[in-house]
């Protein structure tokens, strides 16, 4: 749990902090390497069969009433997994263009909804509790991973469900910043460091790997402008950066080795 006398948590902030784009890098930078396109991120039309969406039902059938709190919840694909089944949901996101997705995506399937525009946990006083709460692929996007982490148990009525990537989804791009900007990047943080984090918490969890199977196609020249901007590089370079990816089979993309990770408060 610890190194000498280190926390898990402050291990994993250190970590975290380290991997932050540096600021000479990110000063020159045309656009935002943090941006995401919330068509990436909508849900699917049939609710993929999941370890996470188990564990959501699981919880569900537990619970007095069926109403989630899906935090980060961008296009709405871990809480649009369970329509049908939930009667209310609260998302929220950073993200505005995201959260107009999750609300889409609600009035489509016909889930009343709740959208909070805010960062976690300091939305919490905006999002009040609910039955169950969701947390895809938002954990490695926050330093403070025991009050986030925390946050998510106080708002869980009956349990949380935690999904992550086996390791931080932008490692798969530290040969590229090697490459590019002549950077090394430090280890990655991994599940087993959030696993850590939340021992401390006292949080006794059941967890599960699993893979999220084939890769979804995607245009060549869409993805190397969607790396060549993670990558805080010019539009002009798109073409460089194109090369890299197709030269090299084991830039693939991040992982497909998935986590969930459940809990009762």
């Amino acid at each position: 749990m610890e190194t000498g006398t280190e926390t898990a948590a402050a291990r994993w902030a250190a970590m975290m902090h380290a991997r932050r784009v540096p600021d000479e890098i990110l000063a020159h930078a045309p656009g935002s390497p943090y941006r995401q396109d919330p068509e990436r991120f909508r849900p699917a039309p049939a609710a993929p069969d999941t370890p996470s969406r188990r564990s959501a039902l699981a919880l569900l059938a537990d619970a007095a009433e069926r109403t989630v709190l899906d935090v980060g919840c961008g296009a709405g694909a871990a809480s649009m997994a369970l329509a049908g089944e939930i009667d209310h949901v609260v998302g929220v996101d950073p993200a505005s263009d995201m959260l107009a997705a999750f609300v889409a995506a609600c009035l489509d399937r016909g889930v009343p909804y709740q959208a909070v525009l805010g960062s976690w946990p300091e939305a919490a006083t905006d999002t009040g509790d609910a039955a169950v709460v969701l947390c895809h692929h938002v954990g490695y996007d926050t330093d403070d991973l025991a009050g986030f982490a925390a946050g998510l148990s106080g708002a869980a009525r009956t349990g949380v469900v935690l999904e992550l990537h086996a390791e931080h989804p932008q490692a798969w791009l530290d040969p590229l910043w090697a490459r590019f900007h002549g950077i090394e990047r430090p280890a990655p943080p991994t599940a087993g460091d959030a696993l850590a984090v939340l021992a401390e918490l006292g949080i006794v969890a059941t967890v599960e790997r699993w893979s999220a199977g084939p890769r979804p196609s995607e245009d060549p020249d869409t993805r190397a402008a969607r790396v060549t901007r993670r990558l805080c590089l010019a539009p002009e370079r798109v073409g460089e950066v194109a090369e890299a990816l197709a030269a090299d089979p084991t830039l693939a993309g991040s992982p497909r080795e998935r986590v969930t990770i459940t809990w009762r408060p």
